[in-house]
C-alpha cells in the first residue's frame, strides 16, 4: 500500500485520503475520538511533509489543544495570535510559507518552517477550532494543500458541529 501512496500525486493522495476520512468518521459522534483519528490520518498520509498535524479548539476567548500527532504544542492560543489565533480572527484559511516571516509567530516548536491553519465552522458558520499543520520545510503549503485541507476540515465540521 505504501507504495503506491508513494507514486500518487499531491491531488491523488488527498483523494484517496478524503474518501478514507469520510469512511473513518462515519457513525461515529465523539468529537476527541473524530478529531484523534483525523489528525492521525492526515499526518500518516502525508509523511514527512507534515511535521505536527492537530486541532485546536474555541473554549471562551482562545483556542484550546485538541488531539494532535507530533511534538508538544503550547496549550493555549489567544484570539488574533499566532497563526492560530489569526485565521482563527479572521475566519479563513492561511497558509504561511515562512512562519519567521509571519508578524507575532508563536513559536511552540523552532522546527516548525511553514504552517497552514484552516477554521472548522458549527452549523452557524460560527468557528469552533482550526486544523493546524506545520512543515520542517519552507513554503511546504499551496493551493492543492489549501483546497483538500478545507474539503477535509469541511468534513470533519459538517459530522461533528
Amino acid at each position: 500500500m505504501s507504495h503506491i501512496i508513494h507514486n500518487m500525486t499531491k491531488q491523488e493522495l488527498y483523494h484517496h485520503v478524503l474518501r478514507q476520512l469520510e469512511a473513518l468518521i462515519e457513525g461515529e459522534s465523539c468529537a476527541v475520538s473524530v478529531l484523534a483519528n483525523a489528525a492521525s490520518l492526515l499526518h500518516e498520509a502525508m509523511g514527512e511533509r507534515f511535521f505536527w498535524t492537530g486541532f485546536y479548539l474555541v473554549n471562551s476567548n482562545e483556542l484550546v489543544l485538541g488531539p494532535f500527532q507530533g511534538s508538544v504544542a503550547c496549550y493555549r492560543i489567544k484570539w488574533g495570535r499566532g497563526v492560530c489565533g489569526t485565521a482563527w480572527e479572521r475566519d479563513e484559511t492561511l497558509v504561511v510559507p515562512d512562519v519567521e516571516q509571519f508578524a507575532g509567530h508563536i513559536a511552540c516548536s523552532s522546527l516548525s518552517r511553514s504552517e497552514i491553519v484552516v477554521p472548522l465552522h458549527d452549523g452557524n458558520g460560527e468557528v469552533t477550532g482550526v486544523l493546524d499543520i506545520d512543515s520542517r520545510e519552507l513554503d511546504a503549503f499551496d493551493d492543492i494543500d489549501r483546497k483538500f485541507l478545507e474539503k477535509a476540515a469541511e468534513m470533519i465540521s459538517s459530522h461533528l458541529f
